[in-house]
């Protein structure tokens, strides 16, 4: 091992980090300007360039390493001492913990076949040993000696966002009104009561969002106020008390926000505070650092691991043709390994199956498709594995596992919040919530459609429902593009031959679609298949398909609102 070599990759590294994280910063400084400018499609362009800064980060420096000091990367002993040097070296930053999951990434690129390695890597470290640096300068304070006009009025004038307002007055008027509405019929004001709300703006598509909090009745109550720039100005859309709401604009099923975070850490704890029934790595991915999300999701899955005692099981539902899927029960996520081989009729790779993973994270998910984590050499306890499912693994991913000692390691899977199956979901649920899944279902169809997205395969077995009865997508191996699909009325048969023909008699392309035939397999459950068809009546009709990507093609970004209809102040402005 060369002395000499080792404070140089450190640098490598580091430069390289600092690279990353400068070019982060000055995308998400972007989304402001195109806010204000209503810029939609440099939004969803600045987006996916974001997203592909860490990786081509990560690839450029690990190529230099290779190409310079390659000899020396395969001993342990080396990365031992650059470990403890690059540590060093970023100890001081704000941001040490997102350093730390670069290097993470680095080192694994560098080296193949590796597997996490707390000596080599940093492993355990992260959000928990970060600094804990004082609240008072992230926020803006509002007294209750203000009263709620004086309040609301402040909170509009520091949040300038530099163009044309369209009824402030009003919108003064509709929060004041909520909040007297929602929370002062509740809760009685006192000398301690206190608003602050977060400097920080989070934007996100066409949309910008206040977080904010407000001591009253002896605790924290969250709120969130989103902002629209329509074609007559900046206006307020709603105020959001809701948990489950704020959980749902939060969402692993939406796209990251884009937002000025000096100490990623500092943002985490904060919206750790008034955001609910999420945890740190979901509040990393959120905020955009979803490298580091990874990151604090395997701590999060080691602890588990500690804290239980249960066994990885295959996941209820149908077997897919494309993944082999397993979980475990104690733990709300599934893992997701693609075939070796696919069942009939699926005839792709498996290099399309990640290609098709690949487009949906850097997609915008409109609260309707799942996040996912990907992982390489993963490891299990291996007498935490059912016999079932290694039996499984070894008939359907053989290729990709490898039991070494006590240990199963499994090359390459997929990370993902685990659902209920719609299918199962309506199988047990009572016609109320029938009903309710299945204008989901539809509602998730239509949306991802107005996102540029065409599922596929639309069975049920490839929805699940969340705690909120949300319907998420989750099987993304034939997703396609929708405007690279063309939507045909079936054509009627006219003679006998054609009335009793074995197989279609008209020509039909691979990517033709004819919407009256989902009814066939849409909803197998006979007591809300009505319901469900009257409903979604469109879903039906190739003109709907037909007009939504008209709307695509010429440039229409289709917000996706992620809160109900009916709380919108004004229902009938246009985004």
């Amino acid at each position: 091992m060369s002395t000499d070599t080792q404070p140089l990759v450190v640098h490598e590294i580091v430069s390289a980090y600092q690279k990353y994280i400068t070019a982060f910063h000055e995308h998400t400084k972007r989304a402001p300007i195109h806010f204000r400018e209503r810029d939609w499609d440099g939004v969803q362009l600045n987006h996916r360039q974001r997203l592909r800064l860490y990786k081509d980060c990560v690839n450029e420096v690990v190529a230099s390493c290779k190409d310079r000091y390659g000899k020396y990367l395969k001993d342990r002993q080396f990365w031992v001492s650059v470990k403890t040097a690059f540590s060093n070296e970023i100890n001081q930053r704000k941001d040490k913990e997102l350093a730390e999951s670069f290097y993470n990434s680095v080192i694994r690129k560098a080296v193949s076949d590796l597997s996490i390695d707390e000596e080599l890597m940093f492993v355990l470290e992260g959000y928990d040993s970060c600094e804990i640096h004082p609240q008072e300068p992230l926020f803006h304070n509002y007294p209750s000696k203000w009263g709620v006009q004086k309040i609301i009025r402040k909170i509009l004038e520091d949040f300038d966002f530099k163009a044309a307002y369209y009824q402030r007055e009003k919108d003064v008027q509709f929060l004041v009104r909520s909040i007297r509405e929602v929370i002062l019929t509740r809760y009685k004001v006192d000398e301690n009561t206190t608003t602050q709300v977060l400097k920080q703006v989070f934007y996100r598509n066409k949309a910008a969002y206040l977080i904010g909090r407000t001591f009253l009745g002896g605790k924290w109550m969250p709120f969130i106020i989103p902002f629209l720039n329509g074609p007559r100005g900046i206006y307020v859309d709603t105020l959001i008390f809701d948990p489950n709401l704020m959980s749902a604009i939060f969402s692993y099923t939406r796209s990251y926000f884009m937002v000025e975070t000096e100490i990623p850490s500092q943002i985490v704890a904060f919206l750790n505070s008034v955001i609910r029934h999420k945890k740190v790595y979901e509040l990393y991915n959120a905020i955009g650092f979803n490298k580091h999300g990874k990151t604090e999701f395997y701590r999060d899955f080691l602890n588990h691991l500690n804290t239980s005692d249960d066994q990885f099981i295959i996941a209820p539902g149908i077997k897919g043709m494309v993944m082999t899927v397993f979980t475990l029960p104690s733990y709300n996520i599934v893992f997701k390994i693609i075939k070796d081989h696919f069942d009939p009729p699926k005839n792709m790779t498996r290099q399309e199956v990640k290609d098709k993973y690949r487009l949906v994270s850097l997609h915008d998910r409109v609260g309707r498709m799942a996040d996912t984590h990907e992982f390489e050499y993963f490891q299990i306890p291996l007498d935490r594995v059912h016999p079932e499912l290694i039996k499984e693994l070894r008939n359907t991913v053989n290729s990709l596992v490898e039991i070494k000692g006590d240990t199963l390691f499994i090359k390459h899977l997929y990370t993902e919040r685990r659902l209920t199956p719609l299918n199962m979901y309506l199988e047990n649920c009572d016609l109320e919530d029938a009903k309710i899944a299945v204008e989901e279902y539809g509602n998730a169809i239509l949306q991802l459609a107005k996102a540029n997205i065409f599922p596929g395969d639309m069975m049920t077995k490839n929805f699940g429902v969340t705690r909120q009865k949300r319907v998420i997508f989750y099987d993304y191996d034939e997703i396609e593009f929708l405007t690279k699909m063309n939507f045909r009325v079936k054509p009627k048969a006219v003679t006998f031959d054609q009335i009793y023909a074995s197989r279609p008699w008209y020509e039909i392309a691979k990517n033709d679609v004819f919407p009256e035939d989902f009814k066939r397999f849409m909803i197998g459950r006979a007591d809300v298949r009505p319901h469900f068809f009257e409903f979604h009546e469109l879903l039906f009709h190739p003109d709907h398909w037909q007009e939504i990507q008209g709307r695509i093609e010429h440039g229409e970004l289709i917000h996706a609102f992620p809160y109900p209809e009916y709380m919108r102040f004004r229902p009938e402005e246009e985004v």
